[in-house]
């Protein structure tokens, strides 16, 4: 090729570069999302049936924008969307899309499709892909599937949900002991098929336990002729295959891990968990927590209806029993009630201000928990702690909320009453809000599922008797 061609070659590619650049700017919007003129344009090309120009619009896309396309889209647009840019579904768009938005087009997908998808994938990825469907789905496409990737598959998916060998790679790179460091870039060097990604090399010894781990920068910088035993790092942090996600999570957060190494029951090397992942755990964790105590279940706006009906109406139905508790104190002080109406409007007051004190309380707590901040070891300091700060809020509080109940009212004791009844609901908050929580935790149970159901009942419960037992104790009525 001559100069005069390559300049003229160069010159074409900036050009169609740019040509992708400007189709891509005019289907995202300042934020970085795809606009609603261009999805309304894919859906007008895929209703008549024009896939080139389906194509056409999709091509410059990123994966990940792909991939927002799909969940964009309704149920029923996503298979022909998948059918008109078959030649895009690779590996990266299927790593980007929602797990629900990906079970259902998978399941639209014959299974050698899914099969030729899975295989261009890490294995976590591919698990991920498959570990949603049925049994019969599963096998079908692992039917499919190369031998070796196969059993790869087949191994992680013996492993518990949300597990480290879930959740790792399979693609890495280690390398004998006795290796030194030219020998090691000699290696890497020679084209064998190695991971595609990876930031440290996993040093083994003859029964394939790591004894250690060199970095990149570490290799690059070293002299040939060093033993990589002298070289590399040999205090790592292992990661038991069984061990839950959400501790993998931690411990990546804590020690400041790019990469971390999978063992077996046996201590050898299986897999590795990288960064990347890691980071999506911490935030499907934090997200799940948020939901739980919500008792909104997923929480995913692709959740099918049917799901989100059941996994959110029960802890509505939870709330409609813990609140008949509520009125059933209320309903024994009705003739108190009758005798002072200010009562009645009062009394909803007390138990909402306790109400959103425990929840504050808890979702610390529960915070606390998930963090690994609050242990069996400061239990007590922590909610010692809380308590200090529920007798502080209380005391601020009850004084705001009774001299104005007093002026209003006209009645110095009312407003001593409530003072005195959101104290004693505040402090009650404030030990609900640990103690719930630390019991769930305690007896094994996630502190975010169920927690906020019985916090609110104690508060609630506290709130009205406190309030109506003390007008009538005092005297008020």
């Amino acid at each position: 090729m001559t100069p005069d061609d390559r300049a003229t070659a160069v010159l074409e590619d900036a050009v169609t570069s740019a040509d992708e650049a400007v189709r891509v700017d005019d289907s995202l919007d300042e934020e970085n999302t795809l606009k609603k003129d261009f999805i309304r344009r894919v859906r007008d090309a895929l209703d008549a049936g024009e896939n080139d120009e389906v194509y056409a619009l999709v091509e410059p896309l990123h994966p990940a924008d792909i991939a927002d396309l799909f969940e964009l889209l309704e149920a029923d647009e996503r298979p022909l969307l998948a059918k008109a840019i078959s030649d895009l579904m690779g590996s990266e768009v299927f790593a980007e899309l929602n797990d629900h938005v990906r079970e259902l087009l998978v399941e639209a997908l014959p299974a050698g499709e899914v099969a030729d998808i899975a295989e261009q994938l890490d294995t976590d990825d591919a698990v991920a892909m498959l570990e949603d469907l049925d049994e019969e789905d599963q096998q079908a496409v692992l039917a499919e599937m190369e031998p070796e990737d196969r059993a790869a598959i087949e191994a992680a998916l013996s492993f518990p949900e949300e597990s480290a060998g879930r959740l790792m790679s399979r693609d890495f790179v280690a390398v004998p002991e006795h290796m030194t460091v030219g020998d090691l870039i000699d290696f890497l060097r020679e084209g064998r098929e190695l991971a595609n990604e990876f930031w440290e090399v996993f040093i083994v010894d003859t029964r394939f336990h790591p004894v250690g781990t060199c970095q990149l920068s570490w290799i690059l910088r070293t002299p040939r002729s060093i033993a990589l035993t002298d070289v590399m790092k040999r205090d790592q942090t292992l990661i038991p295959v069984d061990m839950d996600q959400e501790e993998v999570a931690l411990r990546f957060q804590k020690y400041a891990l790019i990469s971390a190494a999978v063992v077996d029951a046996d201590g050898r090397l299986v897999g590795q968990i990288t960064v990347d992942d890691v980071v999506h755990i911490i935030q499907e964790e934090a997200g799940e927590d948020v939901l739980l105590l919500s008792g909104a279940g997923e929480g995913d706006i692709n959740e099918p209806i049917r799901d989100s009906y059941v996994s959110r109406v029960r802890w509505l139905v939870a709330n409609l029993v813990t609140a008949l508790l509520g009125a059933t104190i209320i309903s024994s002080f009705g003739g108190a009630i009758e005798k002072l109406v200010a009562l009645a409007a009062l009394s909803p007051m007390v138990a909402s201000i306790g109400g959103n004190a425990g929840t504050q309380t808890m979702a610390v707590a529960v915070r606390a928990l998930a963090t690994n901040q609050l242990t069996r070891a400061n239990t007590g300091r922590i909610l010692w702690r809380e308590l200090r700060v529920a007798m502080l809020n209380g005391v601020t509080v009850a004084a705001l909320i009774g001299i104005a109940t007093a002026f209003f009212f006209a009645n110095p004791l009312l407003g001593v009453v409530i003072g005195t009844a959101v104290v004693v609901n505040i402090i009650t908050a404030g030990l609900a809000g640990v103690v719930v929580p630390v019991l769930f935790d305690r007896f094994g149970q996630d502190p975010a599922v169920a927690s906020s159901v019985f916090v609110t009942m104690i508060t609630d419960s506290m709130g009205f008797f406190a309030f109506l037992g003390l007008a009538v104790a005092s005297g008020l009525v």
